[in-house]
């Protein structure tokens, strides 16, 4: 809601808007945008070809159609063409795999918020069980790259920005450290011809990097480098990046990776961090919401903030700070190494 609610209606509105979202989540789920940019369908069509039962499709379609990411004229349904552009799974711009992943994962944890608020405990299943999907996961290449897809969802849309907003031109080395398949090194790297770069994650991922960054023409740019960050030493760089890292881990644990980051910063140099800073009085509660869903489902992550954040730069030995705003929601931290 924009304003205050000030009716029950409102209230009420507020209370059930799960309900509103779970309409969204479960279209995605089950391929309805993907299939509607092809053409215009009824619903009929709907329910053969994606295995809709009548008795709830009409209201399904008609409150779908509500939130305007499709549109009913005379008896067919049509994307919208944000919709078309960000829920096709078969175009570019797909940014629907963040909300897989919310449907698969945040919208269970969120049943149990209160569980959180009294225990202060994630509420999924428990740490050696949440340990084994990610090794699970990290050991099935069709998993490992949907789950890449989502991180690819949430970091892609900020690297123009990155690459804009950043002065770039006295730098020669990046490293991406938890850079996934590479998606935003690559858009830097596009867009600054004079950089070379890498990517330090997990070895699982090097193959998919391998595979993705040849789709933009970088292999002779571009490398990957497999080690596990809280272990291995980090490769030296001119600049050092990290995005969406720092909010899956405890506070310790982020300072010891700021510091292991900022280590492998060339005299001179930069390590950026980008991620949803918390705000003391937000006007918007994204950020908070983000928040808590990295307590609901790990059992040290969390956003922070500036000053936190700051804290981490000057215990590492950096503390010329300057901070940009990347897309709707982000901050970029930027902090000097002394030459």
């Amino acid at each position: 809601m924009t304003r205050a609610p000030s009716t029950l209606d409102d209230i009420n509105r507020l209370g059930i808007a799960f309900a509103e979202a779970k309409i969204v989540l479960a279209a995605i789920e089950l391929g309805l945008f993907t299939h509607l940019s092809a053409a215009p369908a009824t619903q009929d069509e709907l329910c053969t070809a994606l295995g809709l039962h009548p008795r709830a499709a009409r209201d399904f379609l008609t409150a779908l159609a509500c939130t305007g990411l499709i549109e009913r004229e005379g008896d067919k349904y049509a994307n919208s063409a944000a919709a078309d552009r960000y829920l096709d799974k078969a175009k570019p711009a797909y940014g629907g795999a963040f909300l897989e992943r919310a449907n698969r994962m945040m919208y269970p944890a969120w049943t149990n918020l209160t569980g959180l608020i009294r225990t202060g405990d994630p509420q999924l299943a428990g740490r050696e069980d949440q340990v084994a999907a990610f090794e699970k996961m990290m050991a099935d290449p069709d998993h490992l790259r949907n789950f890449l897809r989502m991180m690819d969802a949430v970091s892609g849309p900020l690297a123009p920005e990155l690459a804009a907003k950043f002065d770039w031109s006295e730098y020669r080395t990046v490293v991406d450290v938890g850079g996934a398949r590479g998606n935003l090194l690559a858009q830097v790297l596009t867009a600054h011809p004079h950089l070379s770069g890498k990517v330090f994650d997990l070895p699982p991922i090097g193959p998919l990097f391998d595979e993705h960054i040849a789709t933009f023409g970088l292999t002779d740019r571009a490398s990957f480098a497999a080690g596990d960050a809280f272990k291995d030493e980090l490769p030296a760089s001119d600049v050092v990046i990290t995005g969406h890292v720092l909010h899956d881990w405890a506070p310790a644990e982020r300072a010891e990776l700021v510091k292991r980051m900022a280590a492998a910063v060339n005299p001179g140099g930069a390590l950026l961090i980008y991620d949803m800073l918390l705000e003391e009085a937000p006007a918007d509660p994204w950020n908070t919401l983000i928040s808590l869903n990295m307590q609901l489902l790990s059992p040290g992550g969390s956003e922070y903030t500036l000053a936190e954040c700051t804290d981490y730069l000057a215990a590492a030995g950096l503390s010329e700070v300057d901070t940009v705003s990347l897309g709707d929601h982000d901050t970029l931290v930027i902090a000097r190494k002394p030459a």
